[in-house]
């Protein structure tokens, strides 16, 4: 399967929070659509790549969307690694890693354009570029297989034991992080990349953000309003050949 675009998706039960995700990420609003439950979170420069969905779940959370040319065909490949489909229709599968991770492979509508880092009033750049997914140890090797295996993406070990990178090709907006954690749920997270961490984390607290926990030098976990965690790192951001 060729991945042609990856989207991350921010899963809210109310759209409350998405004044937030526009503030910390820069980008505006697209008109709603499928009644009010989906939009995209436009950037100034190029292609989208994150967009907000209205659920049914008090608990919010975040989900993968990958995109490919012939949907059932990727379908059908993810489900001969194990994957499990929860949902189909025309241009759209909804789907289970065999850990549990939510995933949706979508028709591929033209995206090509990673969009730049935004420099803030503060001095540093930042920009959503990784979409963390978090695995109970027990389900980990197999999971970063089942990964590895469906994108077909470029392995990278980490300096840290709990975590696997999966790079596919450098104009795609977003990287896989495959992180190893205890005995908790499965779930996926957003990750900025940002060259002053400390001005950005501050500015993400001004906005409604909550420090969970921080690692020196490295990065630091953070709450947005709806409770939902995310991380702002020291990698520096991605500019745009």
């Amino acid at each position: 399967m060729r991945v042609l675009w990856i989207t991350g998706f921010l899963d809210s039960p109310d759209p409350d929070v998405e004044p937030f995700w526009l503030a910390v990420t820069g980008t505006r609003l697209s008109e709603r659509r499928g009644g009010g439950t989906f939009a995209t979170l436009l950037p100034a420069d190029g292609d989208a790549c994150l967009r907000v969905q209205v659920i049914g779940s008090p608990y919010p959370g975040s989900h993968v969307d990958l995109h490919v040319a012939d949907v059932p065909a990727a379908a059908g490949e993810a489900e001969a690694l194990g994957a499990r489909v929860v949902f189909a229709e025309p241009g759209l599968v909804v789907l289970r890693s065999p850990a549990g991770v939510p995933f949706c492979l979508v028709r591929w509508d033209g995206e090509a354009l990673r969009p730049r880092p935004v420099r803030w009033p503060g001095g540093q750049s930042s920009i959503v570029d990784q979409l963390c997914l978090d695995v109970p140890a027990a389900d980990y090797d197999d999971e970063y297989e089942f990964w590895a295996g469906l994108t077909g993406w470029e392995r990278a070990k980490s300096d840290l034991p709990e975590f696997a990178f999966l790079q596919g090709d450098p104009a795609l907006p977003l990287r896989l992080l495959v992180q190893r954690i205890g005995s908790g749920p499965v779930g996926v997270h957003l990750d900025f990349a940002c060259d002053g961490v400390d001005a950005e984390v501050a500015r993400h607290v001004e906005l409604g953000a909550t420090v969970v926990r921080r690692v020196p030098g490295d990065w630091t976990t953070l709450r947005d309003p709806a409770g939902r965690e995310y991380c702002v790192t020291a990698r520096a951001p991605r500019g745009r050949e």
